[in-house]
């Protein structure tokens, strides 16, 4: 009973209007009313949201946004546990995040046992396109993660980071 309330609640409203807005294009006043249609359906969720088409989100009410956070074209966002991106957050288009990784048993991945860990993207922090941040990962504020990077472990405030698997690359100044 408990997940069907879930889906009623969150689940299928939210995406009944990313399928209701994804004929509108991807600009500043339809980001913003994007957005805004779907703001009730996450854990929590701040001010100015703006998402692009074709985002996916499953179990937003695992998923926490803060203000002015930024998800463009084509992001998926699989809160198996808590992720939490902060104020000012920019995802580029195509990044994944995901936070559960599967394991192997008898010899399969298929059947292997979800290790779930939370996610947490902290201010001002800008995820390039393509990026992939695993479970149990947290980004520090003011860091970038390169295009086509894979974060797999935690990264410290003020880097840019890239590879796979993401290493710090350079070190920015506090700002």
């Amino acid at each position: 009973m408990k997940k069907l309330w879930h889906y009623l609640r969150y689940d299928w409203p939210l995406h009944f209007m990313l399928l209701f807005t994804n004929w509108l294009p991807d600009n500043v006043f339809f980001l913003r009313v994007r957005g805004a249609l779907i703001r009730p359906f996450f854990g929590k969720c701040g001010h100015d949201l703006r998402i692009g088409r074709n985002v996916q989100f499953h179990n937003p009410e695992l998923i926490d946004l803060g203000d002015h956070v930024y998800i463009a074209y084509g992001c998926s966002i699989m809160a198996n546990d808590l992720i939490r991106i902060a104020n000012e957050v920019m995802l580029n288009p195509y990044c994944v995040i995901v936070s559960g990784n599967h394991t192997s048993i008898n010899g399969s991945y298929r059947y292997g046992p979800a290790i779930l860990a939370p996610i947490v993207i902290e201010k001002g922090s800008w995820i390039a396109s393509h990026v992939v941040v695993t479970a149990g990962c947290t980004i520090g504020e003011n860091s970038l993660i390169a295009a086509n990077a894979v974060v797999t472990q935690n990264m410290p405030a003020n880097v840019i980071a890239g590879g796979i698997p993401a290493r710090i690359i350079h070190q920015n100044p506090p700002s």
